[in-house]
């Protein structure tokens, strides 16, 4: 089983189409609302693993300030509003499908943040600080940005969207650091990273799967109805990706060193798409899976993009210094 959720792990790019394949076959095919009562399992599938190998603790080494906060003002004061910009220019009359591109827009950084960074030869370090300060920012603000952004639009119970991300980001969080603390005490350090640590990616990479199947699978029959939706969605998220990609390698080669600047750049454009979905579907009710869908279409776009473009890093910053 190990084996198959690796190899489920490095080949996104072909398990989420995939998967959102099988769930708009099997919604189409019948009524599946009964998923509904898995989402609560499978949101926690997807975001406790990815917890418990996250290095909180290295949040707070330095040397790297002027990257983490140029990071940051672009997550929380630039994306946001992007996404926003697209989603009234494109969804005006669709607010949770503008609701989908905020909250994609809201949440950066996720463990793809750091392998990407790994992958192009980066600051691997300065990547895991910007996961660790954007996910618990993003989870902070998110119900700010969307009550003062969308407030009007969408329906929103904000005490009840702060305690979904509660039970969805922070709960987990204090749960894997706790199970990483306990596993690496019985086994240590060097036990747990090369007999724990690999294995949990799979079990996320799992729960992942899991909600995007149950996003498409109860969108089925709306997507039936108007397919050109698809083309529609995926229009905005290409947009929003290219102008986040163009900004963030802008700045990056005017003011970071190479790997600071590559740490930058995935930590950036890199959206904890795991915990946008699982807000959209758990705070939002029957609605979020408008939502949902949205950000289950971001996945593939994602998911290629990285990929490419750690093909352009050489390119665009320098070959990495000779050791």
């Amino acid at each position: 089983m190990w084996k198959i959720l690796q190899f489920l792990t490095k080949n996104l790019i072909l398990a989420i189409p995939t998967t959102m394949i099988l769930g708009f076959i099997c919604g189409a095919a019948g009524d599946m609302m009964w998923l509904k009562s898995l989402i609560v399992p499978f949101t926690f599938l997807m975001v406790y693993p990815m917890m418990v190998t996250l290095k909180i603790r290295d949040v707070f080494s330095g040397g790297d300030i002027r990257a983490q906060t140029i990071t940051q003002l672009v997550n929380f004061a630039l994306i946001p509003f992007l996404a926003f910009g697209v989603g009234w220019i494109f969804f005006r009359e669709h607010p949770y499908m503008m609701l989908g591109l905020l909250l994609a827009g809201l949440v950066p950084t996720s463990g793809m943040t750091i392998s990407w960074t790994g992958f192009a030869k980066g600051n691997v370090a300065a990547a895991v600080k910007m996961t660790v300060i954007g996910l618990t920012l993003g989870s902070l603000l998110t119900p700010i940005y969307v009550k003062v952004l969308l407030g009007a639009t969408v329906t929103m119970n904000m005490a009840g969207v702060f305690t979904q991300i509660g039970l969805i980001v922070f709960l987990p969080m204090a749960l894997g650091y706790a199970t990483q603390r306990y596993l690496v005490s019985r086994y240590g350090p060097k036990g747990f990273a090369e007999r724990f640590a690999p294995r949990f990616p799979g079990l996320s990479t799992l729960g992942v799967l899991g909600i995007v199947f149950i996003a498409l699978a109860l969108q089925a029959r709306t997507v039936m109805a108007s397919p050109h939706i698809l083309l529609q969605i995926l229009v905005p998220l290409v947009l929003i990706y290219s102008v986040n990609y163009a900004v963030s390698t802008v700045v990056a080669r005017m003011l970071l060193p190479r790997g600071d600047a590559i740490a930058m750049v995935y930590g950036t454009v890199m959206r904890n798409l795991s915990i946008a979905l699982a807000v959209a579907i758990n705070a939002f009710g029957a609605l979020g899976a408008e939502a949902a869908l949205v950000v289950a279409m971001a996945y593939i776009i994602q998911v290629q993009s990285a990929a490419w473009y750690v093909k352009l890093t050489d390119r665009l910053f320098g070959p990495p210094a000779a050791a």
